[in-house]
């Protein structure tokens, strides 16, 4: 009985370590087909993803991108150097008076343009004119000793020779005749001095000019010390405008000065109103150190009155015109490590990076020696979304603002040739 029970416990036993390891095997081959599933499916997932982006970015170089563009044109560009000036009246006179006294009248009003050798204040005269007649009366009175003088002298001459006279007699009269001659030229030239204190007691207009605020009004007593002026003049036609140029423009300032005249426009200092056109005088005769700048004169008629004294102002001065230029906006140019290149419109709506020579760079437009032509349409906005051969949807940029090289504000910028 023992024997037989051992071996039912032995059988018992191995029966439930074939069913363990069973339940074990099926536990693992149900994980590893779990794993297996998952990374098939991880693998199907990726490759879906990359089949998205794919079709994705298909359909985005599909889709035109909508660009700013403009033609590039032939046309005269002019080329500009631009320096900051201020306007000076042609002629200044600070008005004061030559001679002491009360002013009588003031013969002007504040604002008046007035012609040279108009009456524009009467000192009271009646001082000086008093002294003139003094002077006049000392003179008659001088010349009339004077010719009683002579009369002796005349008559101790001719006693000379019979001896009546002594020698020494006649040269005393003698003197005495040069000096009563030279007592009358001095009484007359104290005539002529107060005479001429009658004329500065009418004082007059040195020329045409704009007669500024009055500082002095009738029945004030004026002295020829006075160190502030009575009323200040200047000449508003033609007026100057001086503006500096650095250093090492002038060189082409003054090659260009040899052909021909140079023109200047004055602009308000926003830059948005022309306010005169005139002409180039000089260029001063010497640079300041401090600045590395040069002062340059420029004349203008001024007719209009559109200048005034001390008034700053843009000057722009016209060295020449480029005639026949291709031309195109300067905000079409782009730089890469080839250089400056534009993107031109193609006829089926594609864009080609084209390399280009700069030649001038003058505000919003760029001359171009090389690269494109007159006729081709560049893009001048969106240019970041580009490559060769992207499709675009063209819209017209404002021509206003890509015209013989004037900015936005309608001034000329200075031009920049390219380096």
């Amino acid at each position: 009985m023992s024997h037989s029970t051992k071996m039912v416990n032995t059988t018992t036993s191995s029966c439930l370590q074939t069913t363990f390891l069973q339940a074990r095997l099926r536990l693992v081959t149900a994980v590893a087909l779990a794993c297996a599933f998952f990374f098939l499916s991880g693998c199907t997932s990726s490759g879906s993803g990359a089949d998205s982006k794919e079709g994705r970015a298909h359909a985005a170089s599909s889709h035109a991108a909508s660009v700013a563009v403009a033609k590039v044109e032939k046309q005269d560009v002019p080329v500009y150097m631009v320096g900051l000036g201020s306007v000076t009246a042609f002629y200044t006179a600070n008005i004061k008076s030559r001679v002491d006294g009360q002013i009588m009248r003031v013969n002007f009003q504040e604002g008046q343009i007035v012609k040279e050798g108009d009456l524009l204040i009467l000192i009271d005269p009646r001082p000086y004119q008093v002294q003139l007649e003094q002077m006049q009366a000392q003179l008659f009175k001088d010349q009339a000793s004077l010719r009683d003088a002579r009369l002796n002298l005349d008559r101790y001459t001719t006693l000379i020779p019979s001896g009546s006279i002594a020698q020494q007699q006649v040269d005393t009269q003698k003197s005495t005749v040069d000096q009563l001659d030279g007592q009358v030229r001095t009484d007359q030239a104290q005539i002529d001095n107060a005479k001429l204190q009658l004329v500065y007691c009418n004082i007059t207009a040195p020329f045409t000019g704009r007669v500024g605020l009055r500082q002095v009004d009738p029945g004030n007593i004026v002295h020829a010390a006075d160190t502030n002026p009575m009323l200040i003049l200047t000449q508003l036609q033609p007026i100057a405008v001086i503006f500096t140029l650095p250093e090492d423009e002038l060189p082409t300032v003054a090659q260009h000065m040899k052909n021909s005249t140079l023109a200047v426009e004055a602009y308000s200092r926003d830059n948005q109103t022309k306010l005169a056109t005139g002409k180039l005088m000089t260029i001063d005769n010497q640079i300041d150190q401090t600045t590395g700048t040069a002062k340059l004169k420029a004349v203008f008629d001024n007719k209009d009155n559109q200048l005034w004294p001390n008034q700053f102002v843009n000057a722009n001065l016209l060295l020449e015109t480029r005639k026949n230029s291709t031309v195109v906006p300067t905000a079409a140019i782009q730089r890469g490590p080839q250089g400056a290149f534009v993107y031109v419109v193609k006829p089926d709506s594609t864009v080609e990076a084209r390399t280009v020579a700069i030649s001038l760079t003058q505000g919003t437009a760029t001359v171009i020696a090389s690269g494109v032509v007159p006729g081709d349409t560049v893009v001048t906005d969106g240019q970041d979304k580009l490559q060769t051969g992207s499709k675009v949807e063209p819209r017209t940029a404002n021509p206003a603002d890509t015209r013989n090289g004037i900015n936005g504000s309608g001034a000329p910028a200075s031009g920049t040739p390219a380096s």
